[in-house]
């Protein structure tokens, strides 16, 4: 008897266009309502959509995703969702930019093989791509750094007058709350302004 056809797309993040797979999927008759979409971090499968489809899913169903990083980038995850798809709920997969991983063909002992080290070698380079991406962000920021480039929201700059204010605060001619006032900060914000502009007054 012939199983349902499935199919699952994810993005990392909300930000992602997931038109390129949802035109993939069309192009292979996956009905729309057994499309099941993510939109975030492959990084563990605490995902809904996924967890919606795993429930659906039965044995002699067809699964197609675009790569094999869809279903996440982390090794041993990606070979232990593998398995559940294939071996505990008895469905094929169809993996559409690897032709070789597609459970319906070869299974035989040297199709399944052959599908079994294409897995391992596809989801280690996808594990290892993600830490290589990691690594050149993390040297890319401490190079950034290095040249003296600042990370974060900029500072808001002192407003008009601002000297002035601390000068009238520190001699005593208005409080500490007008002179929050007048100057718009928060206390942690003022004070650490003020530190600043002695600083910059050479520590008078």
């Amino acid at each position: 008897m012939q199983g349902n056809i499935y199919g699952y797309i994810r993005v990392s993040s909300t930000d992602q266009n997931e038109d390129r797979q949802l035109l993939a999927l069309r192009g292979k008759a996956v009905p729309e309502k057994h499309i099941f979409l993510d939109k975030q971090s492959g990084k563990d499968f605490d995902r809904p959509a996924y967890k919606r489809l795993l429930r659906r899913l039965r044995a002699g169903d067809l699964l197609y995703i675009l790569s094999i990083d869809r279903l996440g980038r982390n090794y041993e995850e990606i070979q232990e969702q593998w398995r559940v798809l294939t071996k505990e709920i008895g469905a094929d997969i169809c993996v559409l930019d690897m032709p070789l991983l597609d459970t319906r063909n070869g299974k035989d002992l040297m199709g399944t093989f052959i599908a079994d080290l294409v897995l391992q070698i596809l989801s280690f380079v996808a594990q290892n791509e993600r830490e290589n991406i990691r690594k050149r962000q993390a040297e890319g920021i401490a190079a950034a750094k290095r040249r003296g480039v600042r990370f974060g929201r900029p500072a808001l700059p002192p407003p008009e007058g601002f000297a002035e204010t601390v000068a009238d605060w520190e001699e005593g001619r208005i409080s500490f709350r007008e002179a929050l006032a007048r100057s718009g900060f928060s206390e942690a914000t003022f004070y650490r302004r003020v530190r600043e502009l002695r600083l910059v007054r050479g520590g008078k």
